[in-house]
């Protein structure tokens, strides 16, 4: 009965850490700034920012990681509620996304980045990740933080 118990924990506990995703290392130049100075006429033009927009429930169980690759290079690892700032040329653009729910999910989307994109938004889904031009911040963006390095 002893031994039951410890497997059962066990197994639960490998079950509860499995969903964390290891950061990859950045190979782009953030663009650093405090929230309090980011303004959205001061994006376009290349300046690009992207953003973690996890819902809750990608937040409760640790799924809400995203490590993303653009233009084959690491971006790094985005999370829940972070964003980073960088300079990107007009023109198309590929983003691999990669997050874990179990299994490894992953998507990749071709974006075209001209003088008026501002911001983008991706988030894990249950099936895969969503990728959106929004050029808006979210409502809640005063709660975001800026992405370190890692």
């Amino acid at each position: 009965m002893k031994n039951i118990r410890i497997i059962i924990v066990s197994l639960s506990f490998i079950l509860l850490t499995s969903c964390a995703l290891k950061p990859i290392t950045s190979e782009y130049a953030f663009i650093k700034t405090n929230i309090e100075n980011v303004e959205l006429n001061d994006l376009g033009n290349g300046n690009v920012l992207i953003y973690n927009g996890a819902n809750i429930l990608h937040k409760m169980d640790n799924t809400a990681r995203l490590n993303i690759w653009l233009d084959n290079k690491p971006l790094g690892q985005i999370r829940p509620s972070e964003y980073v700032i960088i300079t990107l040329k007009n023109g198309k653009h590929h983003f691999k996304v990669l997050h874990i729910d179990v299994v490894n999910m992953r998507s990749e989307h071709e974006v075209e980045i001209d003088n008026e994109t501002k911001v983008i938004k991706i988030k894990p889904t249950i099936t895969s990740n969503k990728l959106e031009l929004t050029n808006e911040f979210p409502k809640n963006f005063d709660k975001f933080k800026y992405a370190e390095k890692r």
